[in-house]
């Protein structure tokens, strides 16, 4: 069934940007789309047309009879007087008014019962029928279902007494998030859903979102949480939407197909028309009647040929490159038994308790943990804006740090982006000024912008400009990624790997958390764990090390001894396993390729199938036709149940690889 479908959406500001054109989707019941695209290509805007917050200049949107639409935007905010819990609750209102009513009706009865009174038979109807709603409504569980997505969204009970005015803006929004979760939408449209969660967050947003019943369209930047949650994504650029039948990793593969295979198709067609028309100049020059007429009749083929449009290429992107001005010595940063308590009034929570560590010239550290877990506060020890309680942190030879604050508070807000650059690098012109800004996308009337008036991705774009420009050697990044788009997400990462200095990198970004460390520190509970290597590999040793601790607890438990490891009985028969071993591998590897290769080709052509019976779908003509819709839905659902079985497959090979 069909929940949301658009057709030929345009939207245009200001009589003369356009944000998009001709815009056309349908949307299944159940299907969970990612919307990408880079900042300012109209992702928000599209939900707001959708949700029926805006409006568009030219087109239709057509919502399902009696679905409900919950929306979270970026920046959802408190502005009541009530306390957390008091906000959760309002959002069963209805069912706590239900479930008072039930409570009078029961009383009434036993009134009615106990005097004879008329009504006793209506009454027993409505109680009846009250008991049955508020059961279907989950009415005698909601306050459990309140503690648990508080919970989730890192509210401990004890802090559900907690007024909103009082909430960081980060906690509003995760509230505003929880709310909306618990209203349970029939199509659930989220707006950077991910920014503010940590990690356990964001591993339990992923799966509600994959067990949730209803449609849901996201727009996030966050590549690990698209490729965990979304079965298509929306890519939203150069005033088009483009639709790919998959999770983000499959979006990546099959962009890349699809430009070389319309920009083969362009440049064959333009070939062959500088052929066509080499051939009627040549027939022309022979002055015959018969080549006369051979060249009127291929220049009317030419001119009925649909010509291609040239395929366009990757948007500009920021140009990034971090440089050092000095090299440091090989001992940069050396941390023993710190221990730090911080304390909000009566209340002191220890965030960090005996740990130490030890980092090397070049390597790149990024740490992870809950909120709270303390490690901005890390970051100010390392570079001494605040002292540790116990402990010490020794700064390596000629040190000179460069430091992202993720608020980018060390931004004027009165300034202009120029003159922003201007106070900070004096000895640099103007037009150099203008130029470095051009490669972070600041460019004509852009640089007198106000920071006051910037986006989250402008400051952002502003902050690592400078940051670039510091020549520093020891680079302390406080959530970078946070408001980058995933084109600038990646020139950061790249940047940052070829950076020849050392870098301590606080992130939630768990595609940067593959790519970037040479190190991961986990800080939990006050502790700090070391993992030499990416993402995936600390996720392989702590689940490894909690199933170490699970099993030497149940065979504690049931007295039961650890067998010994067995081992091959000679040298000899290692290797010859390791040869039998390695060939088969080998085959194996060929095998799969080949089959992968077959299974692209019949993705592209299934979801060029299913684009085109979708687009056929929101023609004019078909809008009232229920009988050919249901024909061309049918035949869209056994095509995607196709692609989804060929997409299985392939991912099971990609995921072998």
């Amino acid at each position: 069934m069909i929940a949301l479908s658009a057709a030929d959406l345009t939207k245009v500001y200001d009589g003369t940007k356009e944000v998009f054109s001709n815009v056309s989707f349908s949307v299944n019941s159940g299907d969970r789309v990612g919307i990408i695209g880079p900042n300012g290509a109209g992702k928000s805007t599209l939900l707001n047309i959708l949700s029926g917050e805006d409006h568009c200049d030219s087109g239709q949107v057509y919502t399902a009879r009696d679905l409900t639409v919950g929306y979270f935007h970026q920046n959802d905010l408190f502005t009541s007087t009530r306390t957390i819990y008091e906000e959760m609750l309002s959002v069963f209102q209805d069912v706590i008014d239900m479930e008072g009513r039930i409570h009078e009706l029961s009383d009434e009865i036993t009134r009615l019962s106990e005097s004879g009174g008329d009504g006793l038979e209506q009454a027993l109807r409505e109680y009846d029928r009250l008991q049955q709603e508020y059961d279907r409504r989950n009415g005698y569980s909601y306050q459990s279902e309140i503690a648990g997505v508080l919970a989730s969204l890192d509210f401990p009970d004890t802090v559900k007494d907690k007024y909103t005015s009082d909430l960081s803006g980060g906690e509003r929004t995760r509230l505003a998030l929880g709310m909306l979760l618990l209203r349970k939408p029939d199509i659930l449209f989220l707006d950077e859903p991910t920014n503010h969660l940590d990690i356990s967050t964001l591993k339990w947003l992923e799966q509600y979102i994959r067990n949730y019943q209803g449609t849901v369209l996201i727009i996030s930047h966050d590549r690990y949480f698209l490729d965990h949650t979304v079965n298509r994504i929306f890519a939203l650029d150069h005033h088009r939407l483009s639709i790919y039948e998959g999770n983000y990793t499959f979006y990546v593969k099959e962009h890349k197909i699809r430009y070389e295979s319309a920009k083969k198709a362009y440049e064959h067609q333009q070939a062959e028309i500088r052929r066509q028309k080499e051939l009627i100049s040549r027939y022309k020059q022979r002055g015959t009647e018969k080549l006369a007429k051979r060249a009127k009749s291929r220049e009317k083929a030419l001119e009925k040929t649909e010509l291609l449009d040239r395929p366009v290429g990757d948007r500009a992107t920021i140009r990034m490159r971090f440089h050092q001005d000095s090299v440091s010595g090989n001992d940069t940063l050396h941390a023993e038994h710190v221990s730090r308590t911080v304390r909000n009034g009566m209340e002191s929570r220890t965030v960090l308790k005996d740990v130490s560590f030890d980092i090397k010239r070049g390597e790149r550290i990024c740490i992870i943990g809950p909120n709270g877990a303390g490690k901005s506060t890390l970051l100010k020890m390392i570079m001494s804006e605040i002292a540790p309680d116990s402990g010490f942190i020794k700064v390596g030879h000629n040190i000179d740090f460069g430091y992202y604050d993720q608020e980018q508070s060390m931004l004027n807000e009165s300034s202009t982006v120029i003159e922003e650059m201007r106070n900070a690098y004096e000895l640099y012109s103007d037009t150099e000024l203008r130029n470095l800004l051009g490669r972070f996308l600041f460019r004509g009337e852009d640089v007198f912008k106000q920071v006051s008036v910037l986006s989250g991705g402008e400051r952002a774009r502003l902050s690592l400009l400078k940051l670039m420009m510091s020549g520093s050697n020891m680079l302390i990044l406080d959530e970078p990624t946070n408001h980058l788009d995933i084109e600038s997400r990646e020139v950061f990462e790249d940047a940052l790997i070829e950076f020849p200095g050392t870098s301590v990198t606080v992130s939630h970004d768990r595609y940067l958390l593959n790519k970037v460390p040479t190190s991961i520190y986990e800080l939990r509970d006050g502790n700090l764990t070391v993992y030499h290597g990416g993402y995936d590999y600390y996720l392989e040793k702590s689940e490894e090390q909690n199933s170490r601790e699970e099993s030497a607890k149940k065979e504690a438990q049931a007295g039961m001894a650890v067998p010994r490891e067995q081992t091959p009985d000679s040298d000899k028969e290692k290797r010859l396993q390791a040869r039998r071993e390695a060939k088969e591998k080998q085959a194996e590897l060929r095998r799969k390729e080949r089959r992968e290769k077959e299974l692209e080709a019949l993705i592209l052509s299934l979801e060029e199938e299913i684009q085109s019976l979708e687009e056929e779908m929101c023609r004019e003509e078909y809008l009232t036709d229920h009988v050919r819709l249901a024909e061309l839905a049918a035949d869209v659902s056994r095509k995607k149940e196709t692609l989804e079985d060929v997409y299985s497959e392939w991912a099971e090979l990609s995921e072998t690889e």
